[in-house]
């Protein structure tokens, strides 16, 4: 008989198994030893979200969107989310929930922001058809062709998913009706990126005297909304 089948006939295997389920045993103890330590020095986990409302300053109300652009400051609702947590030590990350605004992390000045508007927008100025006061003759965008919207199957079910009956003509043209002409404010904010992660360390945001989280709005005045969550240990 083979010798690795007497061992096992025997037993020996058997034995062998013992002894590596009892070293696995020992080896699990040990890391759960270490996992408990760590956890008593990080604390407890936490993992929290909240969407926050920011009206643009200087909007009033029932003023009608006009493309304008603006840069508010969310530091200080960040900073109240962070101590009201009580979290210590983690990460902050923060979202745009639209696709014509923009999440940055610079200094808030507002001659500053006068400069992020005249910058940007002649990089991608605004359709000559849209409402926009710095609109310029000749520049147009296909997203702009409103009559040509929605541009194939996949687009016109997202519109039925987002509540709009476009298979019935009154319906469509009232979707239609509503869509602004704002292809450039969707392109900015692809250059600026829609969202930032911020280190938290010692219960605070770790960034740079001058730094502000920044939320730019590129198609206002429009009350917008932003995510933010927090990871960490408390």
């Amino acid at each position: 008989m083979p010798i690795g089948a007497a061992a096992f006939s025997n037993g020996g295997t058997s034995h062998q198994n013992d002894g590596f389920r009892r070293n696995t045993s020992r080896q699990g103890a040990a890391v759960n030893q270490v996992d408990a330590e760590n956890a008593a020095l990080l604390g407890k986990q936490l993992c929290n979200y909240e969407t926050i409302t920011i009206t643009p300053s200087g909007m009033n109300e029932g003023e009608a969107p006009r493309q304008a652009v603006s840069v508010e400051d969310l530091t200080p609702h960040l900073n109240s989310f962070i101590e009201s947590s009580g979290i210590k030590n983690g990460v902050c990350t923060i979202i745009s929930r639209h696709t014509t605004t923009a999440i940055t992390i610079n200094e808030r000045e507002s001659r500053l922001a006068q400069d992020v508007e005249k910058f940007f927008l002649s990089i991608c100025p605004p359709d000559e058809r849209s409402s926009s006061q710095k609109k310029q003759a000749g520049v147009r965008y296909l997203h702009n062709d409103i009559d040509e919207r929605p541009d194939g199957e996949e687009e016109a079910q997202r519109c039925r998913d987002n509540g709009w009956k476009i298979d019935d003509d009154e319906e469509l043209q009232k979707w239609r009706d509503q869509e602004p002409i704002n292809a450039h404010s969707h392109l900015i904010s692809m250059m600026l990126g829609s969202s930032e992660s911020i280190p938290i360390v010692d219960g605070k945001m770790v960034i740079g005297q001058w730094q502000s989280v920044l939320l730019v709005d590129l198609d206002g005045p429009r009350t917008r909304t932003v995510g933010i969550q927090i990871m960490g240990f408390t």
